[in-house]
């Protein structure tokens, strides 16, 4: 984190006063915009297919990519056939929309669309332009539902479902709007989303992260024969979070080292810590398999969520008729 996002996260300081015209600049904007589409004086596309949206109203670190891992599964369970859209933030595909395959590279697809792909039994499609990506759902994909991972802010998008995610830890920072804070919209919007979900915390709209075992960065296989010490190093909006995940596995961390989130790891992003033992999370995992050593890992988490909010989230389905029941 730079100084700037550091201050998002401790009391109001002298830097943020500072920033406050460009985050009134920043309301402005994303008012008048939202506005627009609201009042019918932009146009708002509409999918073939209901469309869900998982997003929050900050900035990283909030746990999307967790959920959506278990709710795509969950969808199909009730039957229904899912294709996933995403931005794929520091993707570089030959063209968009692209569809993220197992021939894809991470380059391609970007760090979270690879993951999802990879760890998901559906259409994963990719590109700012969301519209297209589900106009090419349309013509080359047999589904029943899109998950928006992502996009709350997209509101050329009409949505059938919003889901907010909110980090129990650190909630909305110092409360502040860009650049002074982390937030997008202002917490007043949540009252409008139809499920605010919790990232942890005793809510009972809320999921755990639950510690799935140590993996090989290799070869994506779990261990149990790994040294239990060595170095954290991330590239994620909340990498305290992940860090006290490993201690509380028993892992004795020597180190913790931070990139950007979505960095673009190299070898040479690891020189410092040649011979040492390296815990990173899953989606940095998939951008070091090319160069990794045997004593590399990472550390594999699920979202595990309440009964209430498996309960609420059927309901809600049923009620939109995205989900008719058996």
């Amino acid at each position: 984190m730079n100084v700037i996002e550091r201050s998002w996260y401790k009391p109001k300081s002298l830097l943020t006063y500072l920033l406050l015209p460009l985050s009134a600049l920043f309301w402005l904007i994303s008012s008048y915009r939202r506005w627009r589409f609201k009042s019918g004086r932009s146009q708002v596309f509409k999918a073939h297919v209901p469309v869900i949206i998982v997003g929050n109203i900050g900035i990283g670190g909030n746990g999307k990519t967790p959920f959506v891992l278990w709710l795509v599964p969950y969808l199909q369970e009730l039957g229904l056939k899912v294709a996933v859209i995403s931005r794929g933030y520091g993707s570089c595909a030959p063209e968009y929309p692209y569809l993220v395959s197992h021939a894809s590279t991470v380059k391609e697809a970007g760090d979270e669309p690879f993951l999802l792909a990879s760890r998901l039994h559906c259409p994963v499609v990719i590109g700012a332009n969301r519209q297209a990506s589900c106009d090419y759902i349309k013509q080359n994909c047999d589904v029943d539902v899109i998950v928006s991972d992502d996009g709350l802010q997209h509101y050329s998008m009409h949505r059938d479902l919003e889901l907010c995610i909110v980090d129990s830890q650190r909630r909305f920072g110092n409360g502040c709007l860009l650049p002074a804070g982390p937030l997008r919209e202002l917490p007043s919007r949540l009252s409008e989303v139809d499920l605010v979900i919790e990232n942890g915390g005793q809510t009972k709209l809320s999921y755990q992260l639950h510690n799935s075992g140590i993996y090989s960065v290799k070869n994506k296989q779990s261990c149990d024969d790994y040294q239990n010490s060595g170095v954290a190093v991330s590239a994620i909006g909340n990498p305290q979070r992940f860090e006290s995940s490993l201690q509380a596995y028993g892992i004795e961390l020597n180190d913790c080292v931070h990139f950007r989130d979505h960095h673009a790891y190299s070898f040479e992003d690891f020189s410092k810590y040649a011979d040492s033992t390296i815990f990173m999370t899953e989606k940095d995992a998939v951008k070091c398999q090319a160069f990794c050593k045997d004593n590399w890992y990472y550390l594999r988490v699920d979202a595990k969520p309440s009964e209430a909010l498996k309960s609420r989230l059927k309901q809600l389905l049923i009620q939109k008729e995205i989900y008719h029941g058996v």
